[in-house]
């Protein structure tokens, strides 16, 4: 795993985690630690050799999910800690018309607790076949 501090604006440190689970970042880390609070970046389908897996936008956010946890517990949380997820769709409707099988998916990776959530419809994410990003705020108070 990759760690490494970066000093805030206001002079706190704050410490850059990269899971070598994940795809390899280029450009940003998959989670900054800054005291309690855990910044998750914007995790995709993304299998660790950078392609997206899965068609289904369910397919999708099951990995999307896995991924999010990786990179939190990667910063010592938990799903439990989460308390905020940004969703980023390509597609409203089919995720609208998959709620009950996203709800079976969502309980695997996060249980039966849902932190403060936004849904946005987007035209395209980064990488064109991804469908999902998810992207949230953790609050882990416990030690590492």
């Amino acid at each position: 795993m990759e760690r490494g501090p970066a000093a805030g604006l206001d002079g706190t440190l704050s410490e850059l985690i990269n899971s070598p689970g994940l795809a390899a970042p280029v450009g940003f880390s998959h989670a900054v630690r800054t005291g309690d609070t855990v910044y998750l970046a914007g995790q995709t389908a993304q299998a660790p050799d950078g392609a997206i897996v899965g068609d289904s936008v369910v397919e999708q956010f099951d990995v999307a999910a896995g991924n999010l946890v990786t990179a939190l517990r990667a910063a010592g949380g938990e799903p439990e800690d989460l308390v905020s997820l940004q969703v980023f769709v390509t597609a409203v409707a089919e995720y609208k018309d998959s709620l009950m099988a996203l709800g079976t998916v969502w309980r695997r990776h996060f249980g039966r607790r849902y932190p403060a959530m936004g849904l946005f419809g987007v035209s395209e994410l980064y990488d064109p076949a991804a469908k999902v990003e998810l992207m949230g705020v953790a609050v882990v108070s416990r030690p590492r």
